[in-house]
């Protein structure tokens, strides 16, 4: 499968001699440098792909770089050095015109700030991408029509954007960009400026979509929380730099620096973590057919803890074949509740007990 998005060694450099300040970067200058001689270094030596389908999470805290970083994946940021590739073609290469075509038909962009037009119905403005193609009105409204039923706004089509609450003024913004059907959605801390129960409420709403239309989504965002949710993988930007890049339970029980492991402190990990992250996977058996409760590697780490209560030893992990993959002794749970990183207890008895409680139904 070849890859939806491509970033390959992309550069940001605000200020005199921006191609000067590459190669120092290159040659090992750091960003305060460039600083001290009135150069911005906002993104530096980024690189990363983006599979159909999968949503690619950015996250970082102000002035990380994030949002600079974005604005250079649909052209509206030139790139002082790198590429961007998507669907294969360098939109790097292209000239404004071009860029203005593919940013109407094949890019989407949801803003913070929900951008409605306040004279515009709200119909009008989910149809607003449409028009600028040049749909005919017929279709674009029953486009737009059908993006914002999607999106929970059956029935409001004729209001005005100043009727609606924050959170429903995002899903129109949202439905306007489903209604045009791009490949790529581009969102910008989307969800930042809402309520934290609204915006519990769009993060719903965006897992529920994108498990029907497996959009292509580059999400950006100050909140690790919001990028676990969201992501099936994240990039963690610190000075313009991406210094890690993986799943979330990849962030969380791996952590590239004590930068990235700092973040993670006060995430809720029992949200986050399966049994594929945290059993022990030393022991693995061949097909087996246990009468004894188990638990798959997609098992969450609410249901694992509740298993764990219900058996009298370490719960065994076993895959779709029914084999024996890992085993999770209870004390490695509570080590993953805590700031430690999960590392095996002495519990080899329980442990034993749940590779024989499996291998001996088999």
């Amino acid at each position: 499968m070849s890859s939806r998005l491509q970033a390959e060694h992309l550069y940001k450099v605000f200020g005199r001699r921006p191609d000067e300040a590459v190669d120092r970067l290159r040659q090992g200058a750091d960003r305060e440098e460039l600083r001290a001689d009135g150069t911005t270094a906002a993104v530096i030596d980024a690189s990363f792909t983006v599979e159909p389908g999968q949503t690619f999470v950015v996250m970082g805290l102000s002035g990380s770089g994030k949002s600079t970083l974005l604005r250079m994946l649909n052209g509206l940021l030139d790139p002082t050095a790198g590429q961007v590739l998507f669907d294969g073609q360098d939109l790097t290469a292209l000239s404004a015109r071009e860029l203005r075509e593919v940013r109407s038909r094949k890019i989407s962009m949801v803003f913070q700030h929900f951008a409605l037009f306040p004279h515009r119905s709200v119909l009008e403005n989910a149809a607003y991408g449409l028009e600028v193609q040049g749909v005919p009105r017929a279709e674009r409204e029953l486009r737009a029509t059908d993006a914002l039923a999607m999106c929970g706004l059956a029935g409001w089509e004729k209001s005005w954007p100043d009727e609606l609450s924050g959170g429903m003024q995002q899903r129109v913004g949202l439905a306007r960009a489903l209604a045009t059907d791009a490949g790529l959605l581009l969102m910008d801390e989307s969800f930042s400026a809402l309520d934290p129960l609204i915006r519990r409420d769009m993060q719903d709403q965006l897992i529920e979509l994108q498990k029907k239309l497996k959009k292509t989504i580059v999400f950006i965002t100050h909140d690790l929380n919001e990028a676990m949710r969201l992501g099936d993988r994240i990039a963690v930007m610190r000075d313009g730099s991406i210094v890690q890049i993986g799943t979330a339970e990849d962030i969380l029980v791996r952590p590239a620096n004590d930068y990235v492991a700092s973040f993670t402190r006060d995430v809720d990990r029992s949200r986050v973590l399966t049994a594929d992250a945290v059993m022990d996977k030393d022991l693995r058996g061949d097909e087996a057919d246990c009468g004894c409760e188990t638990a798959t590697p997609d098992t969450s780490f609410v249901d694992l803890c509740a298993i764990s209560a219900r058996v009298p030893h370490a719960v065994a992990v076993l895959d779709g074949k029914r084999r024996l993959v890992g085993v999770v002794p209870r004390q490695r749970l509570i080590g993953f509740l805590g700031d430690q990183q999960g590392e095996p207890t002495p519990c080899d008895a329980p442990r034993d007990k749940a590779v024989k409680a499996v291998k001996s139904d088999a």
